[in-house]
C-alpha cells in the first residue's frame, strides 16, 4: 500500500519514541545494565502483543520457518543494545544518536562482504567519506588511539560497536524479510533480549524504587511503540524515501538532552555527524535513482 505521508509520519514517530526511550533510561538513574535491558525488552512486548491482537493474532506472531536466522538476528540486536546502553552511561543523548548514524555506512560494507552486493565507485566513495566523518566524531574523545587503548573515549567506542552490530541486524533482516513477518522478527528479538537481561541481572541488580520502575517501564513502552512505528512505516513507503527521516532523531536528541539533562553536544561530533549524514543521504539518493530507472547496481557505477 503506497501512502508515503503516513509512512513518513510513522517514521518520525519512531525516531521520537526511540529518543524518549533513551531519555527514560537516563532518567531512571544508575541502573545496572542487565536490569535496564530486561525492563526495556520485556515491557516492549506489551505494545507488540496489543498490535498482534488486532492484526495477525498472538499465535501467528510466534510462527517461524527460520529459527536459526532469528537467533543470529537476535544475538546481533542484543549485542547492539548492550553496547548502546553502556555508552549511554557516559555520552550525551545527541552524541550517542550521532554515532548511530554510522550504521548505514557499516551496512554497505557488510552487505558487500556477506550478501555479495556490488558496491561501485559512488557508494564506495560515500563509505570512505562517511568514515572520515567518524574520525571527526571521535576526535573529542581522544581519537582512534584512545578508543583502542580504552581510555577517555570508552563511550564512543561502545557506541561505534553498537552501530556495527546494528548493521549486522540490517543484513540479517534483509535475509529474513521474504519469509518472516515483521512482528515475528520483533518478538524473537525482544524475547531474547529480555532473557539476556534477566541472566545478567542475576549477577548485578538493584531493588528499584517507584520512580526508577516508572522510567524503566516507560523505556520499554517507548521502545515497543518505536519498533512498531518503524516496522509499519515500511509498509506504506519505500525505505529509500524514509531513510533521510532517520536523521530527525538528532533534533529530538539535542532537544531532550538540553531540556532534561542540560547536555551540550560536542561541536566536532555534530560536524562529523553532518559528514556521515551527507554520505548516508548520498547512498540513499543513488540507490533510489537506480531503483526508479529499474537498473541493478553494477560494480562499475
Amino acid at each position: 500500500m503506497n501512502r508515503p505521508g503516513l509512512g513518513i509520519s510513522l517514521k518520525l514517530g519512531a525516531t521520537l519514541a526511540f529518543s524518549l526511550m533513551y531519555a527514560a533510561i537516563k532518567l531512571a538513574g544508575e541502573v545496572p545494565l542487565g536490569e535496564a535491558i530486561f525492563f526495556r525488552s520485556f515491557f516492549a512486548l506489551i505494545p507488540l502483543f496489543v498490535l498482534a491482537g488486532f492484526t495477525n493474532g498472538l499465535g501467528n506472531v510466534m510462527r517461524t520457518k527460520r529459527p536459526g536466522v532469528h537467533l543470529l538476528r537476535s544475538l546481533a540486536g542484543v549485542s547492539s543494545m548492550f553496547l548502546n546502553f553502556a555508552a549511554l552511561e557516559t555520552l550525551p543523548l545527541a552524541d550517542i544518536t550521532a554515532f548511530s548514524f554510522v550504521m548505514p555506512i557499516f551496512a554497505v560494507v557488510l552487505a558487500t562482504l556477506m550478501l555479495k552486493e556490488h558496491v561501485g565507485i559512488y557508494r564506495g566513495s560515500a563509505v570512505v567519506i562517511g568514515f572520515c566523518g567518524v574520525m571527526l566524531m571521535i576526535e573529542p574523545y581522544g581519537g582512534m588511539g584512545a578508543i583502542i587503548s580504552n581510555g577517555a573515549s570508552k563511550g564512543a567506542g561502545l557506541a561505534l560497536g553498537g552501530s556495527l552490530f546494528s548493521a549486522f541486524v540490517v543484513v540479517f533482516i534483509r535475509q529474513m524479510s521474504a519469509t518472516e513477518k515483521s512482528e515475528t522478527i520483533v518478538f524473537y528479538f525482544m524475547s531474547t533480549a529480555a532473557i539476556a537481561g534477566a541472566l545478567v541481572m542475576i549477577g548485578s541488580h538493584v531493588v528499584p524504587d517507584a520512580q526508577m520502575v516508572f522510567w524503566l517501564v516507560m523505556s520499554g513502552l517507548f521502545g515497543g511503540v518505536g519498533q512498531i512505528c518503524m516496522t509499519y512505516s515500511y509498509r506504506y513507503a519505500e525505505p529509500s524515501l524514509l531513510a533521510p527521516f532517520d536523521y530527525v532523531a538528532m533534533v529530538w536528541a539535542i532537544g531532550l538532552g538540553y531540556l532534561l539533562f542540560a547536555d551540550i553536544p560536542q561541536m566536532m561530533v555534530i560536524v562529523g555527524a553532518g559528514v556521515v549524514i551527507a554520505a548516508g543521504l548520498f547512498i540513499v539518493w543513488r540507490e533510489r535513482r537506480l531503483h526508479k530507472k529499474g537498473l541493478p547496481l553494477p560494480a562499475s557505477v
